[in-house]
């Protein structure tokens, strides 16, 4: 019986979300600054046939879901054709929420901007509720997961290929079928690049859809926050955050052999491999890497409109988050980067320290150590600007504010021996 009332209740949550959905679409249509890449195609065929735009996201949908199945074939799970009666309710609601908002005519450009991020607002609130009633996806994202399974990439990847096929038909037929461009302007852009962020948004801060859907009472926790470990007495944890070619690696090895201790470095890559199902190839590309904070979080905002994934790298943070909590219960040790001390940062056992060095000092160790490398200012620039929003977007922390550290030491002036044995000291001073 629970579970029959949970069904409904999900049911519930997810006809809503659709009229909410629907609703947002009316209102990009009637702010005539272009329409949601998934709706410009139903929108150029409505303006070209005498169909309503109802009618049309209807029989686009309908090909969504025939999409899926031919990718899909055997694997095509039998459940998801209930994505069909969707369809079907979701365009009788978009041509019933046309009609409830026929009398908007905004004339001005301003309003018409205003009313575009309404409806990018509404959108993202109706996806919201879909996403957490588990129910279904909406067939332009089924058609994306369906991609990711045939062809085995990354969901976001696919999203965002589906996506700009979407806008590339759109802006063909627009001009096949209407001699203009229609349906595809600023509105398109701001909805692709708006939309999965504030559906973020909402999942962080509204809990009620899961409260209700809940058998016990749900504590929402911040996203890839790690839990608070637990001290043992005597017990020390180094971490080392470096800059790249300043020789962190070397110098924590030594700090572990003189405290006799573990080491933890690249021996992290096996381990989260073995925790967490990626490849030690896939970890040893992607870890402490972030090319371009903004670039990625417009790629992670894909991951909005489904339930079952987090973005790989998220996974992957979070994989070697709990692996260094777990090597910090059981015993000292020294860990190089990965944000080990943000992600220990509750433990009082933890002694932090940034090494960093002059350029030269660091060119020269890269060039004698990588001597293949052709351009090594370019190499060390790049690898630490990687590092830098790695840690920016994970920890929301800039590494190079030496108020995250105990200590900050330039290796350029004592070298590895001597800079690993006066951290050793401040570490024995520090008891």
């Amino acid at each position: 019986m629970r579970n029959n009332n949970k069904f409904l209740q999900r049911s519930l949550i997810f006809i809503v979300g659709l009229f909410v959905m629907a609703l947002g679409v009316a209102l990009s249509v009637k702010a005539c600054l272009g329409v949601s890449p998934i709706s410009c195609i139903p929108y150029v065929f409505s303006l070209r046939f005498p169909l309503s735009l109802g009618t049309t996201t209807i029989l686009f949908n309908i090909l969504l879901i025939l999409l899926q199945v031919l990718l899909l074939r055997k694997q095509y799970q039998l459940f998801q054709l209930i994505q069909l009666p969707v369809v079907f309710v979701f365009g009788f609601f978009i041509d019933f929420t046309m009609h409830l908002i026929s009398w908007l005519e905004p004339a001005h450009y301003l309003v018409q901007a205003f009313v575009c991020l309404l409806g990018c607002v509404v959108l993202a609130f109706g996806v919201f509720l879909e996403v957490k009633a588990k129910l279904t996806y909406l067939p332009g994202e089924g058609l994306a997961m369906a991609i990711t399974k045939t062809f085995k990439v990354e969901f976001g990847k696919s999203k965002i290929g589906v996506d700009s096929s979407f806008v590339l038909f759109g802006l063909v037929s627009s001009f096949l079928f209407l001699h203009r461009l229609d349906g595809i302007r600023e509105g398109t852009v701001a909805a692709a690049l708006l939309v999965g962020y504030i559906v973020r948004f909402y999942d962080k801060w509204i809990n009620l859809p899961e409260k209700w859907l809940a058998t016990e009472p749900v504590h929402k926790e911040k996203e890839l926050q790690p839990e608070p470990v637990s001290n043992v007495s005597g017990k020390v944890i180094v971490t080392i955050s470096r800059e790249y070619g300043s020789g962190g690696h070397e110098i924590g090895k030594k700090i572990a052999q003189l405290l006799g201790i573990s080491f933890y470095d690249k021996e992290l890559i096996q381990l989260t491999a073995e925790k967490g199902g990626f490849t030690p190839e896939y970890i040893h590309k992607h870890e402490q890497k972030l090319a371009h904070s903004l670039l990625f979080s417009l790629y992670e905002q894909n991951y909005a409109y489904i339930n079952e994934q987090k973005p790989p790298l998220d996974a992957l943070f979070m994989v070697q988050s709990k692996v260094i909590r777990d090597i910090s219960e059981k015993d000292s040790c020294v860990i190089v980067g990965r944000c080990a001390n943000f992600i220990l940062k509750d433990n009082p056992a933890c002694f932090n320290v940034f090494v960093h060095a002059n350029k030269a000092f660091r060119e020269q160790r890269i060039q004698k150590e990588s001597p293949e490398i052709s351009s090594v200012t370019k190499v060390l620039d790049k690898i630490n600007h990687d590092r830098t929003n790695y840690c920016k977007h994970f920890t929301g922390k800039d590494r190079n504010d030496a108020d995250n550290y105990n200590l900050t030491i330039d290796s350029s002036l004592l070298g590895v021996e001597k800079s690993a044995e006066l951290i050793v000291d401040a570490i024995n001073k520090r008891g």
